[in-house]
């Protein structure tokens, strides 16, 4: 399984406060089956991007984990108007490796009407943005319809693995149960900042989405998909029916 979304860099955001911690979350995630994560650091009004710095510090923890699992640079790309002009400017600074994969993290408290627009013109400077966790999304929530219309704006979508365990209450387990119902979900990650209260693990929710889906999606959205993102290629499991779902 591949970890597309994991806090894991120490001393950077919310995640782990050392490198003890840090190297303690590799062997939970090798344990449970992972065998490459993407350290996705904030990138917003409280957490600064220095993508070098950041770089050093995955290597550094690389060297402290073996070989597996093996470790990638992305963010954790708060969806604002500051980050959304860097990344025009800029369009790999924060993407995941030298891929055109950008996760965006919407704001729980508004959704601009703008944001189809610019989601649209990243996909103009060859970007392919990832929504993460939006069953986590008090907004999002409460119109799910939403989410397929950000489909259509050429996004894929990314679901917290533990969402599906009722680990985010049971709105977020609606909407999970619901996205995947429709066919809205392309990945899912863990979303992990510790060891022990949100560890990087897969495992349980690939089996939660195996009774809704079935065992070939469930192997998609921790595999296949997350494979294909990591390697900069076209996903290989990509419903789209998305036009019928909004009526």
């Amino acid at each position: 399984m591949i970890d597309i979304h994991c806090h894991i860099l120490p001393e950077v955001d919310d995640g782990p406060k050392d490198w003890e911690t840090a190297a303690r979350m590799c062997r939970v995630a090798a344990e449970d089956g992972i065998t490459h994560i993407v350290a996705t650091p904030h990138a917003n009004d409280r957490y600064a991007y220095d993508r070098s710095a950041l770089r050093a510090k995955l290597t550094r923890l690389q060297s402290m984990s073996g070989e597996w699992p093996m470790l990638t640079l992305g963010c954790d790309f708060h969806f604002s108007y500051e980050n959304v002009t860097a990344a025009l400017r800029d369009p790999n600074s924060f993407t995941i490796g030298n891929t055109q994969y950008l996760l965006v993290e919407f704001s729980d408290f508004a959704l601009s009407p703008a944001v189809g627009d610019a989601l649209v013109r990243l996909g103009g400077m060859g970007l392919v943005p990832i929504i993460t966790h939006p069953e986590r999304n008090l907004l999002l929530q409460q119109d799910p319809k939403a989410i397929l219309r950000l489909l259509e704006k050429g996004c894929l979508v990314q679901v917290t693995a533990s969402a599906l365990t009722g680990r985010w209450g049971e709105s977020a387990l609606k909407t999970a149960h619901w996205l995947l119902e429709h066919e809205a979900v392309h990945v899912l990650a863990s979303d992990a900042h510790d060891a022990e209260r949100r560890p990087p693990q897969l495992s349980a929710g690939r089996a939660a989405a195996a009774r809704i889906c079935g065992p070939d999606v469930a192997r998609a959205l921790v595999d296949d998909n997350p494979r294909a993102i990591i390697s900069g290629e076209m996903v290989p499991y990509l419903p789209r029916p998305i036009k019928a779902k909004l009526r």
